[in-house]
């Protein structure tokens, strides 16, 4: 073989040699690469977003148990009512009624007490227990609506005041290199990232929540129509 071949064939498994080399540190970097590296890379304005990330995770869990426990409904309470209600144990009524943690209990001892007077009172007072149940429910939810709202606006900011920052030291050292131009850019969209991750978060653990209450305030209704309904029944 000449050496004119020779010199090429040795050129190209350097080539190849350094090629292989670079991919295998680049991969030993992404794999020695964790999530709490990149989140520290974001700046200060990381510590207000893992803020509303803990009250966007507190206050779903907080709402969460407060209304199931509100819409959590036994099948035969309304049938138990209506027995007691046309039979005319009134009181028995009110006992289960009261030793009964729902909203739709709640609603129908209102009704109970008002027993007497004409239906379209009866109504009223149910339906202003109603309301306060639904307030109830939706108490604290306006956190949840606060972090989905401003967690990426945050993220936003923290990519300006980083690019702000990159500009600047490009300006003052005169470094203007792709390296530290994708370096600072990349450290810098960490903010943004983690706001729009946040803000998903809060937005589907807020309408998740609403539409667990439109459950719940369903029920209420429906139970609300069939007391009045025992209520025009004939006692037995």
């Amino acid at each position: 073989m000449s050496p004119f071949l020779l010199q090429i064939t040795d050129t190209a498994r350097r080539l190849a040699d350094s090629t292989a080399n670079g991919i295998n540190t680049a991969a030993a970097e992404t794999a020695h690469m964790n999530i709490f590296d990149l989140l520290s890379n974001g700046g200060v304005l990381m510590v207000p977003l893992a803020l509303l990330l803990v009250l966007a995770i507190f206050f779903f869990f907080e709402r969460w148990i407060a209304i199931k426990n509100a819409s959590n409904v036994d099948q035969n309470f309304m049938n138990i009512i209506r027995d007691h209600v046309v039979t005319g144990n009134i009181t028995a009524a009110r006992s289960l009624a009261k030793n009964t943690n729902n909203a739709v209990a709640k609603i129908i001892d209102k009704g109970l007490q008002r027993i007497g007077k004409p239906i379209d009172a009866i109504e009223k007072s149910m339906e202003n227990v109603g309301k306060l149940e639904v307030y109830k429910m939706e108490r604290n939810l306006s956190v949840l609506s606060l972090v989905y709202g401003i967690a990426p606006m945050f993220g936003f900011l923290g990519t300006i005041f980083g690019m702000l920052q990159l500009f600047y030291n490009i300006n003052a050292t005169g470094e203007f290199t792709p390296a530290a131009i994708a370096g600072g850019i990349y450290t810098k969209m960490i903010t943004s990232a983690t706001g729009l991750i946040i803000g998903l978060l809060g937005y589907v653990a807020y309408n998740f929540l609403n539409s667990q209450i439109s459950k719940t305030v369903n029920k209420m209704e429906v139970a609300s129509a069939e007391f009045i309904d025992i209520l025009q029944e004939p006692t037995r």
